[in-house]
């Protein structure tokens, strides 16, 4: 599983596939139980599923971006990947629940949230990455003293 997680660390889409696999797993098996007892469960239990596995995707993308050698087309796949997760899981758990986002309390301001700190996640290490690079390039033998203007 962690030659999985390796291998794809510089692609978004497969990032996302087995993210989505993982939700995939999570609902079907508490579609499952639910068909046992339907009061182990909340129908709202599908939409947390989703959105907690947006967020792990939002911290795993952003983690694994630093070793991206082309770090906008890898901010542009990330972005499509996030939108097709956030689309795909929403339309199981709906499809799963039986209710839409807004009726399920405030999950639809939960996606929003972890979609914004998603981008802010990618702009952070973005501007890390490139304050090292830009640090690894300068030459860091002793400082230049400035002379004083009179």
């Amino acid at each position: 599983m962690v030659n999985v997680f390796k291998k794809n660390a510089n692609n978004p889409m497969a990032q996302a596939l087995i993210v989505f696999s993982g939700v995939l797993a999570v609902m079907l098996l508490t579609f499952l139980v639910q068909l046992f007892d339907k009061s182990w469960v909340s129908p709202r239990f599908y939409w947390l599923t989703a959105a907690a596995f947006l967020l792990f995707f939002a911290v795993f993308n952003s983690i694994s971006s630093i070793v991206s050698s082309n770090m906008l087309h890898f901010w542009g796949r990330s972005i499509y990947s996030y939108m097709g997760l956030a689309l795909l899981s929403g339309t199981f758990a709906w499809w799963l629940s039986g209710i839409s986002i807004y009726d399920a309390g405030t999950y639809s301001w939960i996606y929003v949230v972890i979609s914004l700190v998603y981008v802010v996640f990618l702009t952070l290490v973005r501007s890390v990455k490139m304050i090292v690079e830009f640090a690894q390039k300068e030459e860091w033998q002793s400082p230049n003293i400035r002379k004083k203007r009179r």
